[in-house]
């Protein structure tokens, strides 16, 4: 327990003064979202032009160190899991720090990235699933609450399949989220916590969850509670910032690091079918995004929903 409130405090303080600076690097720089203008016939958005993006580097980096801080008390162990956790945060977070940094360097939303983004999300979501699998043996029961409740047991190629899809769709629903100020990193918070309980629920009863018994491979669940906890107090430093009126936007380097996670938290802690309730307001705000897209495109840009 002490590992968890460690992880929050340290990466909440390294996240809130580090955004802060973060304010200031990129508004000398002019390193400004663009936002989209009449053509896109959405709400105006326009008084937010001119605010920095790109704060996610900072939930991130705090993240990362408020995850080793808790590591140097005896008992607290590094694991192989919280490795590939960080590996597929580092590969979908790098490719949102790309395509922010082409939107702001070209002054337009979309970026030249548009078209190919979601072809590279899911071979990059595969990347990471694969060695979960593979070398990391994860738990391939589909699980609720229980490793055995409905504990359906799917092939390796079905899961990796499935995990790739999960991995996809978490982190496109985190980014649409990341609409209004606040609510991105605000429903990441309450989504951390829920893991860190469940990740740690594990630790102190093991046969739960499946983590550490099972068909697949051992877990560590305390590592990955203290994951969940390093990113939930990176989240809330962020959110003093982003808050209405926000002051930074996290982006897409912030946006897809935090769905990464989020995914596969849910997939190392055997919880796969809760992820949509953990997650229930990115789902919604998903749902909601994709009418609005088809409801545009069917009018010929012309109206929205």
């Amino acid at each position: 327990m002490k590992g968890l409130l460690i992880a929050a405090v340290v990466s909440m303080a390294i996240s809130l003064f580090g955004t802060r600076y973060l304010i200031g690097f990129f508004s000398e720089r002019g390193k400004s979202q663009p936002i989209l203008g009449n053509e896109d016939r959405g709400p105006d958005h326009q008084h937010k032009k001119g605010t920095p993006t790109m704060g996610g580097l900072a939930i991130l980096g705090a993240a990362f160190i408020g995850y080793l801080v808790p590591h140097m008390l005896p008992l607290v162990t590094f694991s192989n899991q919280a490795i590939w956790i960080f590996v597929g945060i580092l590969i979908m977070a790098a490719l949102g720090f790309l395509d922010d940094y082409l939107k702001v360097r070209r002054q337009h939303n979309r970026g030249v990235l548009w078209k190919l983004k979601g072809y590279l999300t899911i071979i990059m979501s595969a990347a990471i699933a694969v060695p979960l699998v593979l070398v990391e043996h994860v738990n391939t029961r589909i699980s609720f609450t229980r490793y055995d409740l409905p504990g359906w047991h799917v092939p390796t190629v079905v899961w990796i399949l499935l995990a790739t899809a999960v991995i996809f769709s978490t982190t496109n629903a985190v980014n649409v989220t990341d609409g209004l100020d606040g609510l991105a990193a605000g429903s990441a918070i309450l989504g951390f916590m829920a893991f860190a309980f469940i990740a740690f629920w594990s630790f102190r009863n093991k046969d739960i969850y499946g983590v550490t018994k099972g068909l697949g491979g051992t877990i560590n669940p305390l590592d990955l509670a203290i994951i969940a906890m390093a990113f939930a107090g990176a989240c809330t430093g962020f959110l003093w910032w982003n808050a209405a009126p926000a002051k930074i936007f996290m982006g897409d380097v912030g946006a897809l690091g935090i769905g990464a996670a989020l995914a596969l938290l849910a997939l190392t802690t055997n919880t796969l079918l809760m992820l949509p309730i953990i997650c229930g307001l990115n789902v919604i705000e998903a749902g909601s995004v994709g009418l609005q897209m088809a409801v545009f495109k069917a009018s010929g840009r012309k109206k929205r929903l």
